[in-house]
């Protein structure tokens, strides 16, 4: 079989290396170009030394990645990835956002939360927005994929078997990110002295994830769900562990909620439910694609605690994308994804 020619679009964000180091490893991909407006004329191994001898390559501005790429992975800021879709479209290609401009079906709800209009609105008729636990049979015929943010991720994977069985209500999410979870750019709250020995919540009740967490979770439901959704920064690189508190619409003990999600997820290798009474842990996804998910009954106050914990680099991003990348092109889905967290 020819490998899968890939080209990554912003490829010195976090997530852009990060899918570079993934591609790397990928039996049916290789990359064919990496392109970065900053960095323009530098090798990648230049800008992130732990890809010296794994990726060599000297960064493009991308002008015409479309034409030499099969799949182009987009890793840029809100409001810049419509264009290369449609240049991808008109090419052939397969396009796969991990911005936010492709993950919203409201178009007033993207201008609402992220300040931008659709500029060519016929893309997100054709595009398809998909965890692959979730949506992969709607990926099927699709060349434009909005791939999920990492709060959603985690979040939807949580709360996915109670809101399809109709079972959960007054909705709270509590999650905490590593401080990659901001991206590259340089700020007061990720500068070091600032985050480190630090625990603080932020964007509290206004986060731009919390309309991508209720379309999910509403589509799941049949019914329009309103969360509450508070993020929170935690001290380390890398890591999103959201604990979601859900009212039960009808009394159910911890081994009746372990039974549901143990069902739900079943054939799903890349989500791992713990066994009843252990707690999910963000060292035990580190660098991988899992995402572990610990079930907890508060039978007292008649509520459901569920905590999921994800890499937001690999299952919150890059892993996902080659995740979504081997459904599109009919490969097994943990293809290149097959990586064992360490222990400690």
């Amino acid at each position: 079989m020819e490998k899968i020619k890939a080209g990554v679009i912003g490829a010195t964000g976090y997530a852009g290396a990060e899918l570079v180091r993934l591609l790397s490893r990928h039996p049916h991909a290789q990359v064919e170009e990496v392109s970065s407006v900053s960095f323009e004329g530098k090798k990648l191994s230049e800008v992130y030394p732990s890809l010296l001898g794994v990726c060599d390559m000297t960064l493009t501005n991308g002008e015409g990645i479309e034409e030499r790429c099969d799949v182009i992975f987009a890793s840029l800021p809100h409001g810049l990835s419509e264009e290369r879709a449609e240049r991808a479209l008109k090419a052939g290609k397969k396009f796969i956002d991990l911005g936010a401009d492709f993950r919203l079906d409201s178009a007033e709800e993207y201008n609402k939360w992220y300040g931008k209009e659709y500029k060519l609105p016929y893309l997100h008729e054709q595009s398809v927005y998909c965890i692959p636990e979730l949506h992969r049979a709607a990926l099927k015929g699709r060349s434009i994929v909005g791939n999920p943010g990492c709060y959603p991720t985690s979040a939807a994977l949580a709360l996915a078997p109670l809101m399809k069985e109709r079972l959960a209500g007054g909705v709270v999410i509590d999650a905490k990110s590593g401080v990659t979870g901001s991206g590259r750019g340089l700020s007061d709250t990720t500068h070091y002295p600032n985050c480190n020995e630090a625990f603080s919540p932020y964007k509290v009740a206004c986060h731009r994830h919390t309309p991508e967490i209720e379309q999910t979770l509403s589509k799941l439901a049949g019914e329009q769900v309103k969360i509450t959704f508070v993020p929170h920064l935690l001290p380390l690189n890398r890591g999103i562990i959201s604990t979601c508190y859900a009212e039960l619409k009808k009394p159910l003990t911890a081994e009746r909620l372990h039974a549901l999600y143990t069902r739900f997820y079943a054939e799903e290798r890349f989500v791992r439910v713990m066994p009843l009474g252990a707690c999910a842990n963000l060292r035990n996804v580190r660098m991988s694609n899992f995402c572990d998910i610990s079930v907890h009954a508060d039978e007292h106050a008649g509520r459901a605690v569920i905590v999921a914990a994800i890499d937001n680099m690999v299952k919150g991003a890059a892993g996902q994308a080659i995740q979504n990348m081997n459904i599109l092109f009919g490969l097994d889905e943990g293809e290149g994804l097959e990586y064992v967290p360490p222990a400690f």
